[in-house]
């Protein structure tokens, strides 16, 4: 009688701890559930999280890209009005005073020959300036004789003005870009660059070389100036327009300089 009682004590004890299994088992599943679903959900919202910060920073990258491309339109049809007029108004309003003064030359007494003959050159020297300036004004005129010759024209004219030495170097086989204005852009870089060795450099002699590479156009202009702390240079308008300019054709742009050791401006420009 004992052993029966035992024995269903023990039956009875057997399903009370299948019981209790059961129940510590269906907790733990649902804690694990929930678990899971909580990682689940916050691995769903961190990437709809980072979705939506990827396209912020896409579409304000587009943002920037587009007005950095509108304000060069801008800089570029208020260049090119520019460029216009000079060669319309003031390059006419030259040609014209030449033209009065070699008319005048053959009229004036011996001794004040010389002095129109040297106001005569003066004027010369003056329309074929104002020529030069229009050429590097005009897109439309850099866009037709191309990369090269606008660095030509530009070069020539700043030894006309401030500088002992220039020189255009070509390494490579010459190619065309892969898009005109893509040229133009290239060339109103170097101008800041040739603008601020005039301004600041006290240079006396400027080098261009064009490298044309198998992939790439590596393009270094150097002068032999004074030079500059580039760090405090960098927040200037400047070279931020320059770097600006560099980003939109998706160019490395890199500049160095050290105090009186000159300044280096290379950029590398990928054909693909």
């Amino acid at each position: 009688m004992l052993y029966v009682w035992f024995l269903v004590f023990a039956q009875e004890e057997q399903a009370i701890n299948e019981e209790q299994m059961a129940l510590i088992a269906y907790v733990i599943f649902a804690v694990l559930l929930l678990c899971i679903m909580a990682i689940l959900f916050f691995v769903t919202f961190q990437k709809r999280k980072n979705s939506l910060l990827l396209k912020q920073i896409e579409q304000q990258k587009a943002f920037d890209e587009e007005i950095s491309r509108s304000q060069t339109e801008i800089q570029e049809e208020t260049l090119k009005y520019v460029g216009r007029e000079l060669h319309d108004n003031v390059g006419q309003l030259l040609a014209y005073a030449n033209m009065q003064l070699n008319a005048l030359n053959s009229k004036v007494p011996d001794n004040i020959k010389s002095n129109v003959s040297e106001t005569t050159q003066i004027v010369k020297d003056s329309l074929k300036e104002v020529r030069a300036l229009s050429k590097s004004l005009n897109n439309e005129v850099l866009s037709n004789i191309g990369l090269q010759a606008s660095i030509e024209n530009e070069m020539q004219r700043l030894k006309r003005m401030d500088f002992s030495s220039t020189e255009l170097e070509i390494l490579g086989t010459q190619r065309e870009l892969k898009n005109k204005k893509h040229e133009i852009i290239i060339f109103r870089i170097l101008q800041e660059f040739f603008s601020n060795s005039v301004k600041y450099s006290e240079a006396d002699e400027i080098k261009v070389v064009l490298d044309y590479q198998e992939k790439q156009l590596v393009v270094k202009a150097s002068d032999d100036g004074k030079g500059f702390d580039i760090t405090w240079a960098e927040q200037g308008s400047g070279i931020i327009n320059m770097k600006s300019r560099a980003k939109l054709i998706n160019t490395q742009f890199d500049l160095e300089s050290q105090i009186e050791k000159g300044v280096t401006l290379t950029l590398t420009y990928p054909f693909d």
